[in-house]
């Protein structure tokens, strides 16, 4: 049986086992349950009915959260030198062609996105065992291979964020601080559960979702009424 601090005992005691909870009330209640000195990241966790050995059955996307992250986001593009300057106009942290490729070689990693043009991802390439780990691979289906730099640079900066399936069957996706009002987080959690609907995989049989959970950082699992949200109206 795994061993829980006493803080958590004391918070966790105060979720209702057995039941399931409207999206704002499971946010209300992970808002009052933080008690520790930093503003917490809301989690969700959504088992899905997929199995990702099927190339039929994965899932990987990416979602504007109306509200943000809350997270000050660093993004690095690599471009043609022809289009430094459209990249850095767009507010983007770190801008480079073929000597940002270098950099990274070398083991610089000051960013939390990285954004490429198709042009360039030949010599990107080389870089996959350096970024493909951290996730920071550029690729299409993550929205990180684009001509249109300044529009995806200013999602991605506003709160855009790729998801994707684990080998579990679970997307685990941060939506927000426990300092955002329980409406703006209801906000965010809707428009992931919006996109991840809207990207059912063609091979997704019976039902979709098993359950969703929501958490913060240091705090318990509350579960969620998949339908209650669902049907739950912005």
């Amino acid at each position: 049986m795994r061993n829980y601090s006493r803080r958590f005992r004391q918070i966790l005691s105060q979720v209702e086992q057995g039941k399931l909870y409207s999206p704002l009330e499971a946010l209300d209640l992970l808002k009052s349950l933080s008690n520790v000195k930093f503003i917490e990241t809301a989690e969700s966790h959504i088992v899905l009915n997929l199995d990702p050995k099927y190339a039929d059955q994965q899932l990987r996307s990416t979602v504007v959260l109306p509200k943000g992250t809350g997270k000050s986001i660093r993004v690095a593009v690599v471009t043609s030198e022809e289009k430094i300057s459209e990249a850095v106009s767009a507010g983007a942290d770190v801008v480079g062609s073929k000597d940002l490729i270098d950099e990274i070689m070398k083991g610089r990693l000051d960013f939390d996105k990285l954004i490429a043009t198709p042009d360039v991802m030949l010599l990107i390439a080389k870089l996959g065992r350096v970024l493909g780990p951290r996730g920071l691979m550029p690729s299409p289906k993550a929205g990180t291979v684009t001509t249109e730099l300044i529009s995806t640079i200013n999602e991605f900066k506003a709160g855009k964020l790729e998801y994707r399936l684990d080998r579990a069957g679970i997307v685990h996706v941060p939506f927000g601080k426990l300092s955002f009002s329980s409406r703006d987080l209801f906000l965010n959690l809707k428009a992931l559960q919006e996109s991840i609907d809207r990207n059912r995989p063609s091979g997704s049989k019976g039902k979709y979702w098993k359950s969703i959970y929501l958490s913060s950082t240091m705090g318990p699992s509350i579960p969620i009424d998949i339908g209650a949200l669902r049907d739950s109206i912005v």
